[in-house]
């Protein structure tokens, strides 16, 4: 059940105030039925190359929510890479620090990440965000 507000978004997923006109609105992130981890990987780094982190996010947030046990930890740290992408993108130095810092921690300490995660290039941005200074 999608419980995520209704109200509108701009392109970094900030809402919108309903005075505002329609036309600064973005379309949401899809809500795919049948997430796997390729499919949420494929979506979410198409997001990502796309400039918008937080559809990124949504994503990989999905598959967290929906994934195997045992690949919990993995999608969430790639929805808190998400989240500080995010932050970055808005502007928000000290949140994509904090947010990167403690993702990359948990990053580090994983025993799986799941086929098909770039594993280079998700440690290589986070180690990134996780240094001051980098993410301003």
């Amino acid at each position: 059940m999608d419980v995520r507000p209704t109200r509108p978004r701009d392109r970094l997923g900030r809402p919108l105030d309903p005075a505002d006109p329609q036309g600064l609105a973005f379309p949401p992130a899809p809500e795919p039925v049948d997430l796997t981890s390729s499919n949420a990987w494929s979506l979410g780094i198409a997001f990502l190359d796309e400039g918008l982190p937080f559809h990124a996010h949504e994503i990989f947030e999905q598959r967290w929510k929906s994934c195997p046990a045992d690949e919990r930890d993995a999608w969430q740290v790639l929805a808190q890479w998400g989240a500080a992408l995010t932050h970055q993108a808005r502007g928000n130095g000290l949140g994509a620090l904090r947010v990167s810092t403690r993702a990359l921690a948990s990053w580090r300490a994983l025993s799986l990440i799941p086929d098909p995660i770039d594993q280079d290039r998700v440690s290589a941005s986070l180690t990134q965000l996780a240094t001051p200074g980098a993410s301003n």
